[in-house]
């Protein structure tokens, strides 16, 4: 009975910790459209909600503000949630969306678009104009898309062949992200200088070019994503007891392994080939949901999407309040706060005792 209430009580903290978040993201959400560099007024900000205020503050509030706090908290929930069931299946707290060499793909793809094609069309020379009359932002994000999930095959199709265990997926993670940095430094190396800034500019983690149909389609990925691994909670719970308690509890762990390692890669794919890259998010949000509230995939998968999406909001706010004028890449400034987090984990006493 001292056990059953316990199990209550614990289940009551869980779904009052999920709540009192879901509130916390709406709420900043709502509080990041009054966040800027166009220093709108909080008054201006309403009218414009409600369509009364100038055209241009309307088209400020809808155009930009709105798609970019809906991609703040769908893109936080993705990354977040990749980075725990990487760490999960791997076995390995360092894991990360940038594990397998995703990003550096993306990174590769959308330079090669940029460069070699000028955003999906025939090279533009070293005329800014024409870069920007040819771009197109799609094709980038087509090219970066496609390469990842390249990427994410081939390192899946290796480990397959030769041994689906985690040390092979992350050093063949590794190596094939060097290879993807390499091609992009050759790549870059021949470019124009206008070439090579636009790939520059596209590298850096922003969520100002963010759409409502781009919103649509990472919406779609991470909640099917969400869907899944909440529908696999037990499975991966299983899985952190160790490969051998897993199969005596009937779980198929490469199969589990596999198909988790796809759709947490592919998640991250979609993500960086919209918005470029933002990292650590996937390392510091599973790491303090963990800390806070224990292993439980019933509990970190909702809370870690939700603490995913707290931070990307708290830091796209800083950087647009920072940028004097214009906003700064959101992807440095999770950079900045997840560097020393990164540090911390390492050296903590934790992590030494299982090195």
């Amino acid at each position: 009975m001292r056990e059953t209430g316990k199990f209550r009580k614990k289940n009551w903290k869980d779904r009052l910790v999920i709540m009192a978040l879901c509130v916390i993201v709406v709420a900043l959400g709502f509080v990041c459209l009054f966040a800027g560099s166009s220093h709108m007024s909080a008054a201006e900000c309403f009218g414009a909600l409600t369509g009364k205020g100038t055209v241009a503050n309307v088209r400020i509030i809808w155009n930009i503000r709105i798609p970019r706090v809906l991609a703040a908290i769908i893109a936080g929930a993705g990354l977040s949630v990749s980075g725990l069931i990487m760490q999960t299946t791997l076995n390995n707290s360092m894991a990360s969306p940038s594990t397998l060499g995703v990003s550096n793909a993306a990174v590769f793809g959308a330079n090669l678009s940029i460069i070699a094609f000028a955003g999906g069309f025939l090279s533009t020379g070293n005329n800014a104009a024409n870069y920007a009359v040819g771009a197109n932002p799609y094709a980038t994000s087509v090219m970066a898309f496609f390469f990842s999930t390249v990427s994410i095959l081939m390192i899946l199709g290796l480990c397959t062949i030769r041994s689906f265990s985690p040390n092979v997926v992350v050093l063949s993670g590794m190596a094939l992200g060097s290879v993807w940095a390499a091609a992009t430094t050759i790549l870059q190396f021949y470019a124009t200088d206008v070439g090579i800034s636009a790939a520059v500019v596209w590298n850096f983690g922003d969520l100002g070019r963010a759409t409502y149909r781009t919103d649509a389609i990472m919406f779609t990925v991470v909640t099917a994503g969400l869907v899944f691994f909440t529908l696999m909670s037990w499975r991966l719970n299983a899985l952190l007891g160790g490969e051998a308690v897993a199969k005596t509890m009937g779980v198929n762990v490469k199969t589990l392994r596999f198909f988790s390692m796809l759709l947490a890669s592919l998640i991250t794919a979609v993500c960086v080939s919209f918005l470029g890259i933002i990292g650590f998010v996937g390392i510091i949000c599973p790491h303090i949901t963990k800390k806070l509230l224990g292993q439980d995939h019933r509990v970190t998968i909702p809370i870690s999407a939700l603490s995913g999406s707290l931070l990307l909001l708290l830091a796209d706010t800083f950087a647009r309040s920072m940028g004097n004028g214009s906003a700064l890449p959101v992807g440095a400034i999770t950079s900045l706060m997840g560097a020393p987090f990164f540090v911390a984990i390492i050296f903590s006493g934790k992590e030494n005792r299982r090195c």
